[in-house]
């Protein structure tokens, strides 16, 4: 039994991590979990994210958003601590929850480390590439969902929230490249990555969603 890696990717304020949410709990109430583990195809459903999908990563995760103000971050510790994380994730909970068979819903991945340390913050992709491999053991996403909106408007979305992280308060240039790079990847990977007009209200993102999903779990486990 081989489960499913599902990774919700995007720019800050693209909704990922609510329309994950909404994802998991339609899962549930929709009867899909149900049906699929009545039919022992699935283990069970399962949220993580990137960074802090484990206590090590969660660790890492608050050196990351929320550095000591003393002691400003290097772009090159930021791109290391990001590849840390992940080895962990992967040998902790993503491969032998995989290989289980469950499902997992995961707020962001390779994507992100690429978009933000390589187009944003301009470090080589060569480097970020060995450093994906060697952190995933090779694993990569069934499905990435990219949740595309334009930089500017997701920086007000997420500023109007309130005070943000460290990666939050980046400016605007910062963003727009990591856009750029999201943009790059889908051009690149399109078996791989959907996009998702996340411009809609949020209903009508949940719907696109919805339908991607169900086209995804129909043709993983019911074809």
């Amino acid at each position: 039994m081989n489960g499913r890696l599902i990774v919700f990717e995007g720019v800050e304020g693209s909704g990922k991590t609510t329309q994950l949410k909404r994802s998991y709990q339609w899962l549930l109430e929709s009867g899909w979990c149900e049906r699929l583990q009545a039919r022992d195809v699935l283990r069970r459903l399962i949220i993580t994210r990137e960074p802090g999908g484990t206590e090590v990563g969660r660790e890492i995760r608050q050196l990351l958003l929320t550095p000591p103000p003393q002691e400003p971050l290097w772009d090159q510790a930021e791109l290391l601590l990001y590849a840390a994380d992940r080895a962990q994730h992967i040998q902790q909970m993503l491969k032998p929850e995989l290989t289980a068979g469950s499902l997992i819903l995961c707020d962001r991945y390779t994507d992100s480390t690429i978009a933000y340390q390589g187009y944003g913050r301009g470090l080589s992709l060569e480097l970020i590439d060995q450093l994906n491999q060697i952190a995933t053991d090779g694993l990569q996403s069934d499905l990435t969902l990219w949740l595309d909106v334009d930089a500017a408007e997701g920086l007000t979305r997420t500023r109007n929230r309130g005070e943000g992280d460290r990666l939050e308060k980046a400016d605007l240039s910062f963003h727009q490249r990591v856009q750029q790079g999201f943009n790059a990847l889908a051009i690149s990977f399109p078996e791989r990555i959907i996009r998702i007009d996340a411009s809609f209200s949020e209903i009508e993102v949940t719907q696109q969603i919805q339908e991607i999903l169900t086209e995804k779990l129909t043709q993983w486990y019911e074809s």
